[in-house]
């Protein structure tokens, strides 16, 4: 059964959307082998000295290590923005011909075994700025891509262990997107945090002072990673089946559309919810193409279309990012309505106080709720020429837990994933969408 126009059925005979109200979500705790957390998200450019610059000087993400001519690196130079547990890598290709000049083979000079020229020139020419891999811990990437591959994943990067300390290896996820496995041999207690060969990976060194903004705006962590793709049912089938994920939530047009337009999506998740993967899909029938139909034809296919980046104090983060808007940083969809803050109070009022609302309402911060907990977040603008890839702010309160040592944590995905803003970020995303419509249709006209 292909796609059908009313956005529920999708992909095979075995796979059908029941829809956000009648989804009851259970964890069969059925990963097929032991993910940690999320590791690190590499982005592939033309220019990872500015591109990564932008990031630490947008997000207060300080650049902290790196690897390129200067550490012996040349193939690729690659720079790592970090915040809290958050690690953003930068990639970017040298010529070929400056390792061949001095009589090495390119690859032995990489810090990333799997970096590939060509492959890394051939991204960026059809996706623009963009996300090249999402990488998580695990117990073992050897193990873990063994048994991806036996389950049915499309082998990309064969597991390497570098210098004897950390092993990598890589599986295809959706579109030209990778999953990376990132595992170490020695436990983190042993680790060295002082040096980023050993809390990265072997081969990078520390960033100097003067090459790094050094603010830090409370992100802490990557909370989601969302993927868009052409048809959901087989990308959902295809990562569940290697990775054992489960079906964490789901959405269709009917639950998250706009009278224009909407899209359909499923969230993965590992067995402790806190490595979640939502992945989206375009419907059709709609009265304007959906945004993420718009997104496959700019991205040139399926790819990673937004992350979602946890703060621990989201109004200390929002004011520092739009200090920068307009000097470097990122800039921000238009804020909803003021009937969308009056109504604020009577939704989220015993957990917001009424500063914390008029806040939310100066910064354009968006308040949704599940049945467990709350969710504040806001989305930036595409992050680069094409609109595609864009970054989402959020913090979550509520769902506090105890783990078996006695430590406070919050449980994943508390607050749900934004359901009763999806009509608002859509009126945005189409509104956005039209001013880049506007002039063409006008030159058009005037043919």
């Amino acid at each position: 059964m292909g796609k059908q126009n009313d956005g529920v059925a999708t992909g095979s005979d075995d796979f059908k959307l029941v829809g956000f109200s009648n989804f009851v979500r259970s964890n069969p705790r059925s990963d097929r082998f032991p993910v940690r957390r999320f590791h690190h998200v590499e982005f592939w450019c033309t220019d990872a000295t500015n591109v990564s610059r932008r990031f630490s000087w947008g997000l207060g993400m300080p650049v902290v290590a790196k690897s390129d001519l200067s550490t012996g690196n040349a193939t690729h130079a690659s720079y790592l923005c970090r915040s809290g547990d958050l690690c953003f890598l930068f990639t970017a290709p040298y010529s070929p011909s400056i390792a061949a000049s001095e009589g090495l083979d390119p690859s032995s000079t990489a810090s990333l075994p799997s970096f590939s020229y060509s492959d890394c020139v051939a991204f960026a020419a059809k996706h623009g700025l963009g996300v090249r891999a999402v990488a998580v811990e695990v117990e073992d990437a050897d193990a873990a891509f063994r048994t991806s591959v036996a389950h049915g994943a499309r082998p990309v990067s064969p597991p390497v262990v570098l210098d004897g300390r950390a092993a990598v290896a890589e599986v295809h996820l959706y579109g030209d997107v990778v999953l990376r496995y990132v595992s170490y041999k020695t436990p983190a207690s042993d680790r060295d945090n002082s040096t980023p060969d050993s809390w990265f990976l072997p081969r990078f060194e520390p960033m100097g002072e003067i090459s790094s903004f050094p603010q830090d705006f409370g992100i802490r962590r990557l909370d989601h990673a969302v993927g868009n793709v052409p048809e959901l049912g087989a990308a959902i089938s295809y990562v569940k089946q290697f990775t054992g994920f489960h079906e964490f939530a789901e959405f269709t047009k009917d639950d998250i559309g706009t009278d224009e337009s909407g899209l359909n999506s499923v969230v993965l998740a590992n067995n402790d919810e806190m490595v979640l993967l939502p992945m989206n899909e375009p419907v059709f029938g709609t009265k304007r193409k959906s945004q993420i139909q718009t997104y496959l034809e700019h991205n040139e296919g399926a790819g990673v279309q937004h992350l979602a980046l946890m703060s621990e104090d989201i109004f200390r983060t929002l004011r520092e990012m739009r200090k920068r808007s307009s000097v470097g940083g990122f800039e921000f969809m238009p804020s909803p309505p003021p009937t969308y803050y009056r109504n604020l109070k009577g939704r989220a009022g015993d957990v917001l106080t009424d500063e914390q609302i008029k806040e939310c309402e100066e910064l354009g911060i968006l308040v949704d709720r599940d049945d467990q907990g709350t969710l504040l977040q806001i989305f930036t603008k595409p992050v680069g020429d094409r609109p595609t890839i864009f970054i989402e702010i959020i913090q979550r309160v509520g769902c506090m837990l105890t783990d078996d040592v006695g430590k406070l944590y919050q449980k994943g995905g508390c607050g749900g994933f934004g359901k009763g803003n999806f009509s608002e970020l859509f009126k945005s995303i189409e509104e956005y969408e039209k001013t880049l419509e506007s002039r063409r249709v006008g030159e058009s006209a005037s043919a």
